[in-house]
């Protein structure tokens, strides 16, 4: 085979499949909102199963409503018979995959899932099928076709229904409020949680700050930089919220500028005002930014009321290898 029919075959396999997801949005109806709204108010968990490919398709959406925020667990439907059917208790939602919905392992299943009292909902190509009857709710993934030509390798069918699954789980997460605070909770490791991380979680806090009055003279200043070897100190006012800072930087130029009557001067004469800040809900990768763009290494922390609530330095960012 030549290398440009290889390379039309795979075209037209994204094609089909591409056509496939264009014409299930036109299937999301009523069901879709009923099925978002029935997984949403469960105080237990979702239940996933499927055989074969529509089996995979599960295990992924399973995890996909895991990570946004809706518990969810995936069984086999093969291995249910032979025991973990006790996986499901009464206040699950259940979720079946299958294309055909005549599958003989998922109509032996749905015939224990009725006598239990727990709510179906099924993803089925079919809306004459058997899965269909026994459903609360059925979600239609029909498609024209397989991107392959017998039509007997799952493909579109099986990306179809991946997708729908996709689309429950951020409706569920609009729905539940559930965003990048909840998202970075369950998402502590990997570039997403770090890309997520909080400077709450990074800063450092109370006496690890270096923090003087404005009328602390140079040298004391110079005491609590070396002490708190943070590169700098914050200076704050007689009503306790920051007025300016001092740096390593400050220090050269002050020096430069005041020579000999350098250490008789006070924080007041030396700081630099109206210093960079940062609260501490903001995003670790907000202060990064604001420091590389202020080519700054420090940003002081401070509430609604200018009160210094942290510090988080550039070393503090290294460290969870955001950089």
């Amino acid at each position: 085979m030549k290398k440009q029919e290889i390379i039309k075959i795979g075209k037209e396999v994204l094609n089909i499949e591409a056509e496939a997801l264009r014409s299930l949005a036109s299937l999301i109806d009523e069901n879709f909102a009923k099925a978002v709204d029935l997984l949403a108010s469960t105080k237990s968990r979702v239940i996933i199963t499927g055989m074969g490919k529509s089996g995979i398709i599960g295990r992924k959406i399973a995890a996909t409503l895991s990570s946004c925020g809706t518990p969810s667990v995936f069984i086999h439907t093969a291995d249910a018979g032979h025991g973990d059917l006790g996986v499901i208790v009464e206040g699950d939602v259940l979720i079946v995959i299958s294309y055909s919905g005549n599958t003989k392992e998922v109509i032996d299943l749905l015939h224990f899932v009725k006598r239990t009292g727990v709510k179906l909902i099924g993803i089925t190509g079919s809306k004459h099928s058997k899965l269909a009857k026994y459903s609360d709710l059925v979600l239609n993934a029909r498609v024209d076709r397989e991107a392959e030509p017998s039509g007997l390798v799952p493909t579109a069918s099986s990306t179809a229904a991946l997708a729908l699954g996709d689309a429950l789980a951020i409706a569920l997460m609009k729905l539940k409020g559930f965003g990048e605070k909840e998202f970075a909770f369950v998402h502590p490791k990997g570039q997403a949680g770090k890309r997520l991380l909080r400077v709450e979680t990074l800063m450092h806090k109370e006496e690890q700050i270096p923090t003087v009055a404005m009328d602390t003279s140079m040298s004391k200043v110079i005491d609590e930089i070396s002490q708190k070897k943070m590169g700098m100190t914050c200076v704050v006012n007689k009503e306790g919220t920051l007025a300016g800072i001092i740096t390593d930087g400050d220090l050269r130029r002050n020096l430069q500028k005041y020579g000999k009557d350098f250490l008789q001067k006070t924080a007041a004469d030396c700081m630099t005002r109206n210093p960079k800040t940062i609260t501490k809900d903001d995003l670790a990768t907000s202060a990064l930014n604001t420091m590389e763009g202020n080519k700054i290494t420090s940003l002081i922390v401070t509430n609604n009321y200018g009160r210094i609530e942290g510090l988080i330095h550039l070393h503090d960012l290294w460290r969870t290898e955001m950089l």
